[in-house]
């Protein structure tokens, strides 16, 4: 008998997402038994919604559903510290490893390929059901590390528009170099253009398009001063289409070219980080 076979588990709270019914009775008809509470969503943004709410336990849910994906979704969860936490199981008939990188990217803990059997449902669900309860409430206190807080201490929930811009700055940061448009960026959020717009001047007194000009330049003032790349190098680094076009960028910004700020010496009071963007 394994470890897992004889860890004791509470009954636990299951979210199943998927759009398909009978995708979803197979879910069901696979946890039967184990008195674990289960429940449903039928879309990715519904899933979300029900994850801030309910707080379940762990999240399956499938990856390619009508509308937003179940990878928008994930990114949503991962940015909220409200749901940062919760494991999310992808379900996919997809056999592509792209696929399944990008989910575990987003923050994914497992995939299980569709068709499954009931008893590698199980066997995943109940081993990253115990890996969670072994943390424990440290996710509690790392989520709340640092962040803004009532007069009573209680830290203030982020709300789903806060959790969007969150989810939209760690897409952005991760690869500056390659930003998706606009409206490319809204969709992988689960969300359209006007929308994500609005909630990024509402939140952060920006436009979507200042952030990324922002942050691509809080980044290249980093590798001008800490790493040994040309100004042509850190340019494309951070997603400036042409040397010329990064050093007009950077001057109006900070008041020299890169040339001017690498030899003036990087790190000088008048250098400091903007506030973020």
């Amino acid at each position: 008998m394994s470890y897992w076979s004889h860890t004791p588990l509470r009954r636990s709270h299951i979210l199943l997402v998927d759009d398909n019914v009978d995708e979803l009775q197979l879910l069901i008809a696979a946890l039967k038994g184990e008195e674990h509470r289960i429940s449903l969503a039928f879309g990715a943004m519904e899933g979300y919604r029900r994850a801030t709410a309910l707080q379940p336990d762990l999240i399956l849910m499938d990856v390619r559903m009508g509308g937003p994906d179940g990878f928008a979704a994930c990114r949503l969860l991962k940015a909220d510290p409200a749901t940062a936490h919760i494991p999310v199981i992808f379900l996919t008939a997809s056999g592509s490893v792209e696929e399944r990188l990008t989910g575990l990217r987003e923050g994914a803990v497992d995939y299980i390929l569709k068709p499954y059997e009931p008893a590698e449902v199980l066997a995943r669900v109940t081993v990253h059901l115990v890996l969670a309860a072994s943390k424990g409430g440290a996710w509690r206190s790392a989520a709340c590390t640092g962040g803004p807080q009532a007069e009573d201490g209680a830290v203030p929930e982020p709300g789903p528009d806060r959790a969007l811009v969150l989810a939209v700055e760690r897409l952005v940061r991760a690869d500056l170099a390659n930003v998706p448009p606009l409206p490319a960026l809204a969709v992988r959020v689960g969300t359209h253009e006007k929308r994500l717009s609005r909630v990024f001047r509402e939140q952060k007194g920006c436009t979507v398009f200042e952030f990324v000009r922002a942050t691509r330049l809080a980044e290249a003032r980093r590798l001008l001063a800490e790493s040994a790349l040309s100004v042509e190098e850190v340019a494309l680094a951070v997603g400036f289409s042409s040397q010329a076009n990064f050093s007009t960028a950077f001057r109006e910004r900070f008041g020299r070219t890169p040339t001017g700020f690498r030899q003036a010496g990087a790190g000088r009071a008048d250098c400091l980080p903007i506030s973020e963007a």
